[in-house]
Formats: structure tokens, sequence, C-alpha cells
């Protein structure tokens, strides 16, 4: 019975150790700055990582923390040592300030994982003034 018991307790101890995964991200930045950004300007931008753990890393899903951002998750697995992307694509029809969150689920360490932008969408300068200060009077 105690060998029976001792068994369960070490297969259990292996299972909790395997779930936790060996699979890590280093992102080259976790926040990327827009800057101030022209009204309906390409709000796409890239967070380049790299797979540090031992074991392939697998994104499971990507949530952002409004509908007016939009994630793209790698499909494939990304290899220990090798680099991956995650696409993030702001809609920059929204004047002012923003600042997002977004959720990566993966079978990394840490299961969940949070990166970031921010930035300042604001009027396109008005070609006129322009005119007006090149001008000759």
């Amino acid at each position: 019975m105690k060998t029976l018991f001792s068994f369960f307790i070490a297969g259990l101890f292996t299972l909790v150790s395997f779930s936790q995964g060996n699979s890590e991200f280093k992102f080259d930045t976790e926040t990327i700055d827009y800057g101030k950004i022209v009204l309906d300007s390409d709000g796409t931008r890239i967070f380049t990582f790299t797979n540090i753990g031992s074991e392939p890393l697998i994104i499971d899903r990507i949530q952002s923390s409004c509908g007016c951002t939009v994630p793209e998750k790698p499909e494939k697995p990304i290899m220990p040592g090798e680099k991956g992307e995650i696409k993030v694509s702001y809609d920059t029809k929204r004047l002012g300030g923003f600042s997002k969150s977004i959720t990566i689920y993966s079978n990394a360490k840490n299961e969940r994982k949070i990166i970031r932008i921010k930035g300042y969408v604001e009027k396109q300068k008005s070609l006129e003034k322009e005119k007006n200060m090149l001008s000759e009077n």
C-alpha cells in the first residue's frame, strides 16, 4: 500500500512539473509607443519576441482590452531560440490618447503575458495653414 501511494505521489509531482511548461517569452519591447499619429493612418505595429525556453512555444489565443485593437497570433509553434511576431492593429479613426493592453495565453512558464500599446491620434495638419506659412506676401 505504501509503495502504491509513493508511486501516486511521484506521478503527481511529474504531472505538475510538466504542466508548467519550459517555454518562455523574451520580447524586444513589451510596450510600443505610437507617439503622435495622424487620424486614419496605419495603426499596425509588430511585437517581436524570442522563445528562450527549451520547448516549443504555443500561443493559444490573444485577447485585447477593447475592440479597437486587433492582435494576430502566430499560427505555428515557435521553436526554442526562434523569433516570433505578434501583429497588432489599432483603429486610428478615434481621436485622442489611447493605452491598450494585449493579453497572450500560451504554454509558457507564465501562462498569461501582457504587452501594451499607447499613443495619441490627432487630426491631420491643415494644408492651408502650411501654404500660408510658405507663401510670400
